[in-house]
Protein backbone atom coordinates (compact mmCIF):
# COMPACT_ATOMS: atom_id res chain seq x y z
CA UNK A 1 0.00 0.00 0.00
CA UNK A 2 1.35 3.63 -0.95
CA UNK A 3 1.87 6.23 1.02
CA UNK A 4 0.00 9.85 -0.56
CA UNK A 5 2.35 12.43 -0.61
CA UNK A 6 0.28 14.30 2.09
CA UNK A 7 0.50 12.35 4.67
CA UNK A 8 4.60 11.72 4.01
CA UNK A 9 4.45 16.09 4.09
CA UNK A 10 2.63 15.17 7.83
CA UNK A 11 5.09 13.27 8.87
CA UNK A 12 7.93 14.72 7.99
CA UNK A 13 6.34 18.05 9.66
CA UNK A 14 5.67 16.50 12.65
CA UNK A 15 9.24 15.18 12.91
CA UNK A 16 10.47 18.24 12.47
CA UNK A 17 8.89 19.91 15.15
CA UNK A 18 9.82 17.08 17.25
CA UNK A 19 13.19 18.20 16.94
CA UNK A 20 12.71 21.69 17.25
CA UNK A 21 11.75 20.36 20.78
CA UNK A 22 14.11 18.41 21.55
CA UNK A 23 16.95 21.51 20.45
CA UNK A 24 14.76 24.07 22.64
CA UNK A 25 14.61 21.90 25.77
CA UNK A 26 18.65 21.26 25.20
CA UNK A 27 19.68 24.90 24.30
CA UNK A 28 17.45 25.49 28.09
CA UNK A 29 19.30 23.21 29.59
CA UNK A 30 22.92 24.77 28.44
CA UNK A 31 21.89 27.97 29.87
CA UNK A 32 20.50 27.01 32.85
CA UNK A 33 24.02 25.21 33.19
CA UNK A 34 26.46 27.75 31.93
CA UNK A 35 24.83 31.35 31.98
CA UNK A 36 22.53 32.93 29.24
CA UNK A 37 24.41 33.54 25.84
CA UNK A 38 26.59 30.78 26.40
CA UNK A 39 24.70 29.13 23.17
CA UNK A 40 23.49 31.22 20.78
CA UNK A 41 23.03 31.48 16.72
CA UNK A 42 25.37 32.80 14.56
CA UNK A 43 23.95 36.24 12.64
CA UNK A 44 21.49 36.75 15.89
CA UNK A 45 21.11 39.64 17.65
CA UNK A 46 24.04 39.51 20.55
CA UNK A 47 26.26 38.02 17.70
CA UNK A 48 26.61 40.10 14.86
CA UNK A 49 28.68 38.48 11.92
CA UNK A 50 30.47 41.84 11.07
CA UNK A 51 33.94 41.86 12.43
CA UNK A 52 35.25 45.64 14.16
CA UNK A 53 38.55 46.68 13.26
CA UNK A 54 41.52 49.16 14.66
CA UNK A 55 43.40 50.82 11.69
CA UNK A 56 47.20 50.06 11.78
CA UNK A 57 48.28 53.12 10.60
CA UNK A 58 48.87 52.40 6.82
CA UNK A 59 46.22 52.89 4.31
CA UNK A 60 48.09 50.29 2.53
CA UNK A 61 47.64 47.96 5.35
CA UNK A 62 44.35 48.34 5.93
CA UNK A 63 43.51 47.60 2.38
CA UNK A 64 45.76 44.73 2.23
CA UNK A 65 43.92 43.17 5.40
CA UNK A 66 40.48 43.37 3.74
CA UNK A 67 38.74 44.48 6.74
CA UNK A 68 40.32 47.62 7.24
CA UNK A 69 42.95 47.02 9.60
CA UNK A 70 43.18 44.26 12.52
CA UNK A 71 40.46 42.37 13.82
CA UNK A 72 38.94 43.26 17.39
CA UNK A 73 38.79 40.22 20.00
CA UNK A 74 41.53 38.12 18.03
CA UNK A 75 45.45 37.55 18.77
CA UNK A 76 48.24 39.40 16.11
CA UNK A 77 51.43 37.96 15.23
CA UNK A 78 54.08 40.36 13.83
CA UNK A 79 57.43 39.10 13.35
CA UNK A 80 60.54 39.95 11.55
CA UNK A 81 64.23 40.90 11.76
CA UNK A 82 66.07 43.45 13.94
CA UNK A 83 65.34 47.10 13.02
CA UNK A 84 62.44 46.10 10.92
CA UNK A 85 59.82 48.41 12.45
CA UNK A 86 57.67 45.83 14.64
CA UNK A 87 57.23 47.85 17.57
CA UNK A 88 56.75 50.99 15.69
CA UNK A 89 53.73 48.98 13.57
CA UNK A 90 52.33 48.40 17.14
CA UNK A 91 52.60 51.26 18.12
CA UNK A 92 50.47 53.46 14.85
CA UNK A 93 48.07 50.39 16.14
CA UNK A 94 48.01 52.16 19.88
CA UNK A 95 47.85 55.57 18.49
CA UNK A 96 44.95 54.99 15.84
CA UNK A 97 43.26 53.33 19.05
CA UNK A 98 43.78 56.06 21.26
CA UNK A 99 42.41 58.79 18.80
CA UNK A 100 39.21 56.39 18.64
CA UNK A 101 38.74 56.65 22.37
CA UNK A 102 40.03 53.48 23.39
CA UNK A 103 42.29 52.79 26.35
CA UNK A 104 45.90 51.04 25.26
CA UNK A 105 48.46 49.03 27.27
CA UNK A 106 52.16 47.29 26.58
CA UNK A 107 53.56 44.89 28.61
CA UNK A 108 57.40 45.39 27.75
CA UNK A 109 59.51 42.33 28.50
CA UNK A 110 62.19 43.97 26.37
CA UNK A 111 62.12 47.31 28.72
CA UNK A 112 63.25 48.67 25.66
CA UNK A 113 60.45 51.46 24.78
CA UNK A 114 61.44 54.90 23.80
CA UNK A 115 58.27 56.79 25.38
CA UNK A 116 59.86 60.27 23.22
CA UNK A 117 59.51 57.97 20.09
CA UNK A 118 56.16 56.76 21.04
CA UNK A 119 55.09 60.80 21.49
CA UNK A 120 56.16 61.14 17.73
CA UNK A 121 54.37 58.43 16.69
CA UNK A 122 51.31 59.80 17.78
CA UNK A 123 50.95 57.88 20.76
CA UNK A 124 49.62 59.86 23.65
CA UNK A 125 52.15 58.41 26.30
CA UNK A 126 50.38 59.92 29.19
CA UNK A 127 47.50 57.48 28.98
CA UNK A 128 49.49 54.42 28.19
CA UNK A 129 49.75 51.70 30.66
CA UNK A 130 53.11 50.32 30.53
CA UNK A 131 54.07 47.11 32.75
CA UNK A 132 58.19 45.74 32.24
CA UNK A 133 57.09 42.28 33.94
CA UNK A 134 60.78 40.84 35.32
CA UNK A 135 59.36 36.80 34.12
CA UNK A 136 57.59 35.09 31.42
CA UNK A 137 54.75 34.20 33.92
CA UNK A 138 54.68 37.50 35.25
CA UNK A 139 54.24 39.18 32.09
CA UNK A 140 51.44 36.48 30.81
CA UNK A 141 49.93 36.71 34.11
CA UNK A 142 49.47 40.51 33.65
CA UNK A 143 48.50 40.44 29.95
CA UNK A 144 45.52 37.56 31.29
CA UNK A 145 44.36 40.19 34.00
CA UNK A 146 44.19 43.20 31.57
CA UNK A 147 42.42 41.00 28.79
CA UNK A 148 39.76 39.57 31.63
CA UNK A 149 38.97 43.38 32.82
CA UNK A 150 37.57 43.82 29.37
CA UNK A 151 38.70 47.69 29.72
CA UNK A 152 41.37 47.59 26.85
CA UNK A 153 41.15 48.10 23.06
CA UNK A 154 44.49 47.31 22.17
CA UNK A 155 47.47 45.13 24.22
CA UNK A 156 51.10 44.65 22.75
CA UNK A 157 53.71 42.45 24.37
CA UNK A 158 57.03 43.17 22.85
CA UNK A 159 57.99 40.40 22.32
CA UNK A 160 57.88 36.77 23.06
CA UNK A 161 61.60 36.19 22.65
CA UNK A 162 61.83 38.28 26.01
CA UNK A 163 59.38 36.19 27.64
CA UNK A 164 61.90 34.06 29.90
CA UNK A 165 60.75 31.39 32.21
CA UNK A 166 61.20 31.62 36.17
CA UNK A 167 63.24 28.60 35.66
CA UNK A 168 65.41 29.89 33.63
CA UNK A 169 65.77 33.21 35.41
CA UNK A 170 66.63 31.25 38.51
CA UNK A 171 69.17 28.65 36.58
CA UNK A 172 72.67 29.00 36.13
CA UNK A 173 73.88 30.42 32.90
CA UNK A 174 74.62 27.29 30.41
CA UNK A 175 72.11 25.46 31.93
CA UNK A 176 69.77 23.47 29.23
CA UNK A 177 65.79 24.57 29.40
CA UNK A 178 64.80 22.32 26.41
CA UNK A 179 61.02 23.63 24.93
CA UNK A 180 60.34 25.50 28.66
CA UNK A 181 59.21 28.83 26.57
CA UNK A 182 57.13 26.81 24.16
CA UNK A 183 55.15 25.12 26.96
CA UNK A 184 54.77 28.53 28.79
CA UNK A 185 53.18 30.21 25.55
CA UNK A 186 51.06 27.19 24.79
CA UNK A 187 49.60 27.08 27.96
CA UNK A 188 48.99 31.29 28.07
CA UNK A 189 47.34 30.80 24.81
CA UNK A 190 45.13 28.38 25.70
CA UNK A 191 44.02 30.47 28.75
CA UNK A 192 43.85 33.85 26.78
CA UNK A 193 42.20 33.56 23.50
CA UNK A 194 38.54 32.61 25.09
CA UNK A 195 38.73 36.03 27.45
CA UNK A 196 40.62 37.85 23.90
CA UNK A 197 37.68 36.94 22.25
CA UNK A 198 34.74 37.84 24.89
CA UNK A 199 36.67 41.62 25.97
CA UNK A 200 36.97 42.31 21.92
CA UNK A 201 40.79 43.00 22.76
CA UNK A 202 43.50 43.25 20.43
CA UNK A 203 46.31 41.19 21.66
CA UNK A 204 49.44 41.74 19.54
CA UNK A 205 52.36 39.58 20.16
CA UNK A 206 55.85 41.27 18.81
CA UNK A 207 58.45 37.67 17.97
CA UNK A 208 61.60 37.32 16.57
CA UNK A 209 63.39 35.78 13.87
CA UNK A 210 65.87 32.83 14.53
CA UNK A 211 67.57 29.74 11.95
CA UNK A 212 67.15 26.53 11.72
CA UNK A 213 69.75 24.31 11.94
CA UNK A 214 70.16 21.92 9.17
CA UNK A 215 67.86 23.02 6.90
CA UNK A 216 68.64 21.94 3.15
CA UNK A 217 65.19 22.71 1.54
CA UNK A 218 62.77 25.78 2.20
CA UNK A 219 63.13 28.82 4.34
CA UNK A 220 65.67 28.06 7.52
CA UNK A 221 63.59 30.93 9.55
CA UNK A 222 61.23 30.54 12.38
CA UNK A 223 59.96 32.19 15.07
CA UNK A 224 60.38 32.02 19.06
CA UNK A 225 58.05 30.34 21.59
CA UNK A 226 57.01 27.35 19.49
CA UNK A 227 54.28 26.68 17.61
CA UNK A 228 50.69 27.68 19.46
CA UNK A 229 51.25 31.20 18.68
CA UNK A 230 51.12 30.46 14.82
CA UNK A 231 48.24 28.47 15.45
CA UNK A 232 46.17 30.53 17.75
CA UNK A 233 47.14 33.66 15.93
CA UNK A 234 44.39 35.55 13.40
CA UNK A 235 46.72 37.36 11.46
CA UNK A 236 50.38 36.90 11.41
CA UNK A 237 52.66 39.59 9.64
CA UNK A 238 56.41 39.19 8.11
CA UNK A 239 57.72 42.93 8.16
CA UNK A 240 61.12 44.01 6.62
CA UNK A 241 63.46 46.64 5.70
CA UNK A 242 63.94 46.40 2.06
CA UNK A 243 66.06 49.55 1.49
CA UNK A 244 66.79 53.20 2.57
CA UNK A 245 65.56 56.06 2.37
CA UNK A 246 68.26 58.94 1.70
CA UNK A 247 68.33 62.89 1.68
CA UNK A 248 71.42 63.10 -0.40
CA UNK A 249 73.96 61.08 1.76
CA UNK A 250 71.97 61.06 5.02
CA UNK A 251 69.60 57.88 5.27
CA UNK A 252 66.14 59.24 6.64
CA UNK A 253 64.10 56.38 6.90
CA UNK A 254 63.70 52.63 5.78
CA UNK A 255 61.60 50.84 2.62
CA UNK A 256 59.14 48.25 4.55
CA UNK A 257 57.83 45.02 3.07
CA UNK A 258 55.07 43.69 5.53
CA UNK A 259 53.40 40.48 4.21
CA UNK A 260 50.21 39.30 5.64
CA UNK A 261 51.19 35.36 6.01
CA UNK A 262 48.08 34.20 7.76
CA UNK A 263 44.83 36.35 7.98
CA UNK A 264 41.70 33.98 9.10
CA UNK A 265 39.56 37.14 7.90
CA UNK A 266 40.18 37.39 4.66
CA UNK A 267 42.64 36.20 2.18
CA UNK A 268 46.18 36.06 2.87
CA UNK A 269 49.42 36.25 1.15
CA UNK A 270 48.75 40.16 0.51
CA UNK A 271 52.17 42.31 0.08
CA UNK A 272 52.49 46.07 1.19
CA UNK A 273 55.50 48.50 0.57
CA UNK A 274 55.32 51.77 2.60
CA UNK A 275 58.32 54.34 3.77
CA UNK A 276 58.93 54.49 7.40
CA UNK A 277 60.91 57.69 8.58
CA UNK A 278 62.97 58.21 11.42
CA UNK A 279 61.40 60.27 14.02
CA UNK A 280 58.00 60.18 12.44
CA UNK A 281 57.06 56.44 11.55
CA UNK A 282 55.20 55.49 8.47
CA UNK A 283 55.01 57.97 6.06
CA UNK A 284 51.06 57.94 4.98
CA UNK A 285 52.39 60.94 1.92
CA UNK A 286 54.02 58.15 0.72
CA UNK A 287 51.53 55.68 0.66
CA UNK A 288 49.41 58.56 -1.18
CA UNK A 289 51.67 58.32 -3.92
CA UNK A 290 52.73 54.75 -4.42
CA UNK A 291 48.72 53.55 -3.74
CA UNK A 292 47.66 56.24 -5.96
CA UNK A 293 50.22 55.52 -8.73
CA UNK A 294 49.00 51.59 -8.49
CA UNK A 295 45.23 52.60 -8.72
CA UNK A 296 46.13 55.06 -11.43
CA UNK A 297 44.70 57.87 -9.75
CA UNK A 298 48.24 59.27 -9.54
CA UNK A 299 49.84 59.53 -12.78
CA UNK A 300 53.85 59.37 -12.67
CA UNK A 301 55.90 60.31 -16.19
CA UNK A 302 59.80 59.81 -15.16
CA UNK A 303 60.16 61.30 -12.26
CA UNK A 304 57.33 63.46 -12.38
CA UNK A 305 54.01 62.89 -10.39
CA UNK A 306 50.55 64.54 -11.74
CA UNK A 307 47.40 64.45 -10.06
CA UNK A 308 43.91 65.63 -12.30
CA UNK A 309 46.58 67.21 -14.97
CA UNK A 310 48.38 69.18 -12.46
CA UNK A 311 52.18 68.61 -11.81
CA UNK A 312 52.54 67.46 -7.78
CA UNK A 313 56.18 67.57 -8.17
CA UNK A 314 59.44 66.26 -9.55
CA UNK A 315 60.95 63.21 -7.47
CA UNK A 316 58.90 61.55 -4.80
CA UNK A 317 60.31 63.39 -1.93
CA UNK A 318 59.16 66.51 -3.44
CA UNK A 319 55.58 65.14 -4.22
CA UNK A 320 55.15 64.08 -0.39
CA UNK A 321 56.18 67.73 0.49
CA UNK A 322 53.37 68.92 -1.96
CA UNK A 323 50.83 66.83 -0.45
CA UNK A 324 51.75 67.95 2.94
CA UNK A 325 51.50 70.99 2.72
CA UNK A 326 48.36 70.80 0.67
CA UNK A 327 45.97 68.79 2.65
CA UNK A 328 43.00 68.62 0.06
CA UNK A 329 44.76 67.42 -2.59
CA UNK A 330 46.02 64.67 0.46
CA UNK A 331 42.48 64.25 0.90
CA UNK A 332 40.91 63.82 -2.21
CA UNK A 333 43.23 61.35 -3.25
CA UNK A 334 42.57 59.06 -0.28
CA UNK A 335 38.90 58.87 -0.86
CA UNK A 336 39.62 57.97 -4.50
CA UNK A 337 41.86 55.18 -3.43
CA UNK A 338 39.68 54.15 -0.50
CA UNK A 339 36.73 53.70 -3.26
CA UNK A 340 39.26 51.64 -5.53
CA UNK A 341 40.64 49.38 -2.65
CA UNK A 342 38.88 46.01 -4.02
CA UNK A 343 40.92 46.46 -7.25
CA UNK A 344 44.37 47.73 -5.07
CA UNK A 345 44.08 44.63 -2.97
CA UNK A 346 43.79 42.38 -6.28
CA UNK A 347 47.48 43.63 -7.11
CA UNK A 348 48.73 43.14 -3.64
CA UNK A 349 48.13 39.26 -3.54
CA UNK A 350 51.19 37.03 -3.97
CA UNK A 351 51.70 33.27 -3.34
CA UNK A 352 52.47 31.47 -0.42
CA UNK A 353 56.57 31.15 0.62
CA UNK A 354 57.86 27.19 0.58
CA UNK A 355 58.08 25.68 3.96
CA UNK A 356 60.27 22.87 5.03
CA UNK A 357 58.50 19.83 6.55
CA UNK A 358 61.96 19.57 9.04
CA UNK A 359 60.63 20.35 12.81
CA UNK A 360 62.47 23.04 14.61
CA UNK A 361 63.88 20.88 17.53
CA UNK A 362 64.58 23.49 19.49
CA UNK A 363 60.81 24.63 20.18
CA UNK A 364 59.24 21.22 19.75
CA UNK A 365 56.74 21.74 22.61
CA UNK A 366 57.77 18.90 25.60
CA UNK A 367 60.71 17.96 23.82
CA UNK A 368 63.53 16.25 26.18
CA UNK A 369 67.00 16.27 25.15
Amino acid sequence: MSVTPLKKEGAMSQNTAEKQKALDAALSQIERAFGKGSIMKLNGDQNPIAVEAVSTGSLGLDIGLGIGGLPKGRIIEVYGPESSGKTTLALHVIAEAQKAGGTCAIVDAEHALDPVYAKKLGVNVEELLISQPDAGEQALEITDTLVRSGALDVLVVDSVAALVPRAELEGEMGDSHVGLQARLMSQALRKLTGSINRSNTIVIFINQIRMKIGVMFGSPETTTGGNALKFYSSVRLDIRRIGQIKDKDEVVGNQTRVKVVKNKMAPPFRQIEFDIMYGEGISKMGELLDLGVAAGIVEKAGAWFSYDGTRIGQGRENSKNFLRENSEVAESIEKKIRANAGLIAEDMLTGPEPQDDAPDLSTVEGSKK
